[in-house]
Protein backbone atom coordinates (compact mmCIF):
# COMPACT_ATOMS: atom_id res chain seq x y z
CA UNK A 1 0.00 0.00 0.00
CA UNK A 2 1.40 3.59 -1.01
CA UNK A 3 0.60 5.89 1.56
CA UNK A 4 1.43 9.58 2.07
CA UNK A 5 1.20 11.87 4.76
CA UNK A 6 1.57 15.73 4.83
CA UNK A 7 3.01 17.72 7.18
CA UNK A 8 3.53 21.62 6.25
CA UNK A 9 5.09 22.86 9.15
CA UNK A 10 8.61 24.38 8.89
CA UNK A 11 11.01 23.36 11.79
CA UNK A 12 12.77 20.21 12.91
CA UNK A 13 10.94 20.53 16.29
CA UNK A 14 7.39 20.72 14.27
CA UNK A 15 8.45 17.31 12.60
CA UNK A 16 9.61 15.46 15.11
CA UNK A 17 6.75 16.44 17.81
CA UNK A 18 4.08 13.69 14.29
CA UNK A 19 6.89 11.24 14.07
CA UNK A 20 4.43 8.90 16.96
CA UNK A 21 1.01 9.43 14.87
CA UNK A 22 3.42 8.75 11.44
CA UNK A 23 4.78 5.64 12.97
CA UNK A 24 1.39 4.31 14.06
CA UNK A 25 -0.31 5.16 10.64
CA UNK A 26 2.68 3.04 9.30
CA UNK A 27 1.90 0.20 11.94
CA UNK A 28 -1.77 0.32 11.00
CA UNK A 29 -1.25 -0.98 7.25
CA UNK A 30 1.68 -2.64 7.72
CA UNK A 31 3.68 -0.04 5.22
CA UNK A 32 6.35 2.63 5.54
CA UNK A 33 5.03 5.70 4.33
CA UNK A 34 6.25 8.77 2.17
CA UNK A 35 6.37 12.25 4.10
CA UNK A 36 5.72 15.76 2.53
CA UNK A 37 7.76 18.21 4.68
CA UNK A 38 9.20 21.37 3.65
CA UNK A 39 12.81 21.55 3.24
CA UNK A 40 13.14 23.68 6.39
CA UNK A 41 12.08 20.53 8.56
CA UNK A 42 15.45 19.16 7.33
CA UNK A 43 13.27 15.50 7.86
CA UNK A 44 15.71 13.95 5.17
CA UNK A 45 18.73 14.22 7.45
CA UNK A 46 17.62 12.49 11.18
CA UNK A 47 14.84 10.12 9.01
CA UNK A 48 16.89 8.21 6.51
CA UNK A 49 17.10 5.41 8.89
CA UNK A 50 13.83 5.12 10.33
CA UNK A 51 12.07 2.09 8.91
CA UNK A 52 8.42 3.75 8.87
CA UNK A 53 9.49 6.68 6.50
CA UNK A 54 9.94 5.07 2.86
CA UNK A 55 10.51 8.57 1.36
CA UNK A 56 11.05 11.94 1.46
CA UNK A 57 9.18 14.61 -0.29
CA UNK A 58 10.04 18.04 -0.66
CA UNK A 59 7.16 20.62 -0.06
CA UNK A 60 9.17 23.78 -2.07
CA UNK A 61 7.34 26.37 -0.50
CA UNK A 62 8.57 29.67 1.18
CA UNK A 63 7.48 32.85 2.76
CA UNK A 64 9.09 34.93 -0.06
CA UNK A 65 6.58 32.48 -2.61
CA UNK A 66 9.46 31.89 -4.83
CA UNK A 67 9.05 28.40 -4.34
CA UNK A 68 8.65 25.89 -6.78
CA UNK A 69 5.36 24.61 -5.42
CA UNK A 70 4.41 28.16 -4.79
CA UNK A 71 1.31 30.05 -6.58
CA UNK A 72 -1.11 28.41 -8.97
CA UNK A 73 1.64 26.96 -11.80
CA UNK A 74 3.27 25.49 -8.66
CA UNK A 75 0.26 23.89 -7.07
CA UNK A 76 -0.29 22.25 -10.27
CA UNK A 77 3.35 21.31 -11.11
CA UNK A 78 2.73 19.39 -6.78
CA UNK A 79 -0.15 17.83 -8.66
CA UNK A 80 1.67 16.43 -11.09
CA UNK A 81 4.75 15.07 -8.96
CA UNK A 82 2.53 13.56 -6.64
CA UNK A 83 0.16 11.75 -9.69
CA UNK A 84 3.52 9.82 -10.84
CA UNK A 85 3.46 7.93 -6.88
CA UNK A 86 0.03 6.34 -7.21
CA UNK A 87 -0.68 6.90 -3.58
CA UNK A 88 -3.40 4.92 -2.20
CA UNK A 89 -4.47 6.76 0.81
CA UNK A 90 -3.05 10.47 2.34
CA UNK A 91 -3.37 11.75 5.77
CA UNK A 92 -3.48 15.58 5.98
CA UNK A 93 -1.79 16.66 9.09
CA UNK A 94 -3.18 20.30 8.69
CA UNK A 95 -7.22 21.96 7.76
CA UNK A 96 -5.94 23.70 4.17
CA UNK A 97 -8.35 23.40 1.33
CA UNK A 98 -5.49 23.94 -0.82
CA UNK A 99 -4.05 20.52 0.26
CA UNK A 100 -7.28 18.71 0.07
CA UNK A 101 -7.99 19.78 -3.62
CA UNK A 102 -4.01 19.20 -4.27
CA UNK A 103 -4.90 15.43 -2.74
CA UNK A 104 -8.45 14.95 -5.03
CA UNK A 105 -6.55 16.08 -7.97
CA UNK A 106 -3.37 14.20 -7.52
CA UNK A 107 -6.32 10.99 -7.77
CA UNK A 108 -5.33 9.97 -4.13
CA UNK A 109 -8.77 7.68 -3.49
CA UNK A 110 -8.57 8.08 0.18
CA UNK A 111 -8.37 11.43 1.73
CA UNK A 112 -8.01 11.45 6.01
CA UNK A 113 -7.70 15.05 7.29
CA UNK A 114 -8.22 17.62 9.64
CA UNK A 115 -11.13 19.19 9.95
CA UNK A 116 -11.16 21.84 7.00
CA UNK A 117 -11.08 25.59 8.20
CA UNK A 118 -10.26 25.15 12.05
CA UNK A 119 -6.72 26.32 11.95
CA UNK A 120 -7.09 29.06 14.75
CA UNK A 121 -6.31 27.75 18.11
CA UNK A 122 -5.16 24.24 16.88
CA UNK A 123 -3.39 22.25 19.76
CA UNK A 124 -0.28 20.83 17.64
CA UNK A 125 -0.23 17.55 19.95
CA UNK A 126 -3.72 17.20 21.27
CA UNK A 127 -4.88 18.09 17.53
CA UNK A 128 -2.99 15.10 16.01
CA UNK A 129 -3.77 12.33 18.72
CA UNK A 130 -7.73 12.92 17.95
CA UNK A 131 -6.91 12.75 14.60
CA UNK A 132 -5.33 8.67 14.39
CA UNK A 133 -8.22 8.34 17.60
CA UNK A 134 -10.70 9.48 14.81
CA UNK A 135 -9.78 7.83 12.02
CA UNK A 136 -7.87 4.79 13.01
CA UNK A 137 -8.70 4.17 16.28
CA UNK A 138 -5.84 4.28 17.81
CA UNK A 139 -4.65 5.87 20.93
CA UNK A 140 -1.26 7.25 20.54
CA UNK A 141 1.39 7.92 23.25
CA UNK A 142 4.50 7.37 22.83
CA UNK A 143 7.28 9.62 22.90
CA UNK A 144 9.07 10.35 19.14
CA UNK A 145 11.81 8.15 17.89
CA UNK A 146 14.36 8.35 15.59
CA UNK A 147 16.59 5.25 14.34
CA UNK A 148 20.41 5.52 13.46
CA UNK A 149 22.46 2.51 12.88
CA UNK A 150 24.77 0.97 15.25
CA UNK A 151 27.99 1.26 12.76
CA UNK A 152 27.18 5.40 12.47
CA UNK A 153 27.43 5.44 16.65
CA UNK A 154 30.56 3.35 16.29
CA UNK A 155 32.11 5.48 13.47
CA UNK A 156 31.50 8.55 15.70
CA UNK A 157 32.92 7.08 18.79
CA UNK A 158 35.98 6.58 17.15
CA UNK A 159 36.46 9.75 14.88
CA UNK A 160 35.72 11.93 17.54
CA UNK A 161 36.96 10.84 20.04
CA UNK A 162 34.49 9.78 22.21
CA UNK A 163 34.82 8.40 25.90
CA UNK A 164 32.44 6.60 27.35
CA UNK A 165 33.06 7.11 30.78
CA UNK A 166 33.36 10.86 30.99
CA UNK A 167 29.76 12.68 31.22
CA UNK A 168 29.50 13.61 27.29
CA UNK A 169 27.56 16.29 27.47
CA UNK A 170 25.38 18.05 24.11
CA UNK A 171 24.81 21.85 24.20
CA UNK A 172 22.28 23.02 22.02
CA UNK A 173 23.34 26.56 22.08
CA UNK A 174 21.55 28.07 18.93
CA UNK A 175 18.11 28.82 18.45
CA UNK A 176 15.95 29.86 15.45
CA UNK A 177 15.68 33.36 16.95
CA UNK A 178 17.57 36.04 19.16
CA UNK A 179 14.56 35.13 22.31
CA UNK A 180 15.16 31.58 22.28
CA UNK A 181 19.12 31.79 22.43
CA UNK A 182 20.31 31.64 26.38
CA UNK A 183 23.22 33.98 26.50
CA UNK A 184 26.48 32.16 27.30
CA UNK A 185 26.76 32.76 30.60
CA UNK A 186 24.31 31.15 31.26
CA UNK A 187 25.90 28.26 29.95
CA UNK A 188 29.14 28.26 31.25
CA UNK A 189 27.91 29.03 35.05
CA UNK A 190 26.65 25.69 34.34
CA UNK A 191 29.35 24.13 33.03
CA UNK A 192 31.64 25.23 35.64
CA UNK A 193 29.29 23.88 38.11
CA UNK A 194 29.91 20.44 36.32
CA UNK A 195 33.41 20.02 35.54
CA UNK A 196 33.70 21.02 39.26
CA UNK A 197 31.99 17.56 40.54
CA UNK A 198 32.72 15.06 37.22
CA UNK A 199 35.44 13.97 34.14
CA UNK A 200 33.47 15.93 31.24
CA UNK A 201 33.16 16.45 27.71
CA UNK A 202 30.95 19.18 25.80
CA UNK A 203 29.29 19.16 22.45
CA UNK A 204 28.27 22.40 21.03
CA UNK A 205 25.46 22.16 18.60
CA UNK A 206 24.68 25.26 16.69
CA UNK A 207 24.13 27.14 13.25
CA UNK A 208 26.10 29.49 11.37
CA UNK A 209 24.15 32.07 11.67
CA UNK A 210 26.17 35.15 13.21
CA UNK A 211 24.58 35.68 16.56
CA UNK A 212 24.88 32.15 17.27
CA UNK A 213 28.48 32.14 16.56
CA UNK A 214 29.19 34.80 19.49
CA UNK A 215 27.70 32.89 21.86
CA UNK A 216 29.87 29.48 20.13
CA UNK A 217 32.67 31.29 20.41
CA UNK A 218 32.41 32.85 24.11
CA UNK A 219 32.28 29.34 25.28
CA UNK A 220 35.06 28.30 22.93
CA UNK A 221 37.38 30.77 24.21
CA UNK A 222 36.93 30.26 27.84
CA UNK A 223 38.64 28.09 30.05
CA UNK A 224 36.62 25.10 29.01
CA UNK A 225 37.99 25.56 25.47
CA UNK A 226 39.59 21.87 25.41
CA UNK A 227 36.59 20.14 26.91
CA UNK A 228 34.70 21.34 24.07
CA UNK A 229 33.94 19.91 20.09
CA UNK A 230 32.29 22.17 17.86
CA UNK A 231 29.26 20.52 15.81
CA UNK A 232 28.61 23.63 13.95
CA UNK A 233 30.45 22.23 10.55
CA UNK A 234 28.46 19.29 10.83
CA UNK A 235 25.31 18.38 9.27
CA UNK A 236 22.52 17.11 11.18
CA UNK A 237 22.89 13.50 10.13
CA UNK A 238 26.54 13.42 10.99
CA UNK A 239 25.63 15.07 14.48
CA UNK A 240 23.01 11.94 15.40
CA UNK A 241 25.43 9.26 16.34
CA UNK A 242 27.20 11.91 18.44
CA UNK A 243 24.24 13.13 20.07
CA UNK A 244 23.38 9.60 20.48
CA UNK A 245 26.40 8.60 22.85
CA UNK A 246 25.77 12.02 25.24
CA UNK A 247 25.17 11.36 28.41
CA UNK A 248 22.24 14.41 28.52
CA UNK A 249 21.49 17.52 26.98
CA UNK A 250 20.87 21.11 27.63
CA UNK A 251 19.37 22.81 24.87
CA UNK A 252 17.71 25.94 24.17
CA UNK A 253 14.22 25.56 21.78
CA UNK A 254 15.97 24.63 19.12
CA UNK A 255 16.09 21.39 16.32
CA UNK A 256 18.70 20.02 18.75
CA UNK A 257 16.74 19.68 21.90
CA UNK A 258 14.66 18.01 19.89
CA UNK A 259 16.31 15.64 18.23
CA UNK A 260 18.11 14.63 21.42
CA UNK A 261 15.22 13.58 23.24
CA UNK A 262 13.87 11.59 19.84
CA UNK A 263 17.40 10.08 20.07
CA UNK A 264 16.50 8.50 23.56
CA UNK A 265 18.63 11.07 25.44
CA UNK A 266 17.41 12.98 28.87
CA UNK A 267 17.47 16.42 27.40
CA UNK A 268 16.95 19.48 29.74
CA UNK A 269 14.96 21.90 27.64
CA UNK A 270 15.94 25.90 28.09
CA UNK A 271 12.07 27.69 27.64
CA UNK A 272 12.39 31.28 27.01
CA UNK A 273 10.07 32.30 24.51
CA UNK A 274 7.86 29.50 23.06
CA UNK A 275 5.14 27.37 24.42
CA UNK A 276 5.67 25.04 26.97
CA UNK A 277 4.27 22.11 25.40
CA UNK A 278 7.35 22.64 22.89
CA UNK A 279 9.72 21.49 25.80
CA UNK A 280 7.76 18.77 27.52
CA UNK A 281 6.10 16.63 24.82
CA UNK A 282 8.52 13.84 25.71
CA UNK A 283 9.38 11.66 28.70
CA UNK A 284 13.02 12.41 28.05
CA UNK A 285 12.27 16.41 28.21
CA UNK A 286 13.05 17.86 31.05
CA UNK A 287 11.80 22.05 31.15
CA UNK A 288 13.37 24.81 32.92
CA UNK A 289 11.04 28.16 32.58
CA UNK A 290 12.65 31.73 33.66
CA UNK A 291 12.72 32.76 36.84
CA UNK A 292 9.80 34.67 37.57
CA UNK A 293 7.69 33.18 35.10
CA UNK A 294 4.70 30.49 35.71
CA UNK A 295 4.57 29.29 32.51
CA UNK A 296 6.17 29.98 28.74
CA UNK A 297 5.01 31.62 25.31
CA UNK A 298 5.89 33.20 22.25
CA UNK A 299 5.98 36.60 24.06
CA UNK A 300 7.58 35.48 27.48
CA UNK A 301 11.27 36.63 26.27
CA UNK A 302 12.80 36.04 29.40
CA UNK A 303 16.19 34.46 28.27
CA UNK A 304 18.21 36.35 30.53
CA UNK A 305 16.14 34.88 33.59
CA UNK A 306 17.15 31.56 33.06
CA UNK A 307 18.85 30.18 35.81
CA UNK A 308 22.39 28.35 36.02
CA UNK A 309 21.29 26.78 39.65
CA UNK A 310 18.32 25.31 38.65
CA UNK A 311 19.77 23.92 35.59
CA UNK A 312 22.26 22.40 37.65
CA UNK A 313 19.59 21.14 40.25
CA UNK A 314 17.88 19.15 36.79
CA UNK A 315 21.12 17.63 36.13
CA UNK A 316 21.69 16.19 39.29
CA UNK A 317 17.80 14.82 39.52
CA UNK A 318 17.96 13.20 36.29
CA UNK A 319 21.55 11.58 36.81
CA UNK A 320 20.31 9.50 39.81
Amino acid sequence: MKILAIQNRMGIGDTVIFLPYLKAISQKFNSPISLLVKESSKADQYLNETDYIKEIIILDRNKNSKGKHDGILGTLDLIKELRKYKFDKVFIFNSSLRFNLIAKLSKIPIIFQYPLFKKTNQHIINTAKNFIKTNLDLQVDEDPKIQISLKSISEAIEKYKIDENNLNILLGIGGSGPTKRIPAETFLKVMEKIVDQKKCHFFLATGKDKDEQIILNQILESKFKKLCTSLDSLSIKDTLPIIKKCTFAICNDTGFGHLSAALNIKTIMLMADAPLMYGNYSSKMFPIIPDGEKTVGHSTRSKDKTNPSKIYQKIQEILV
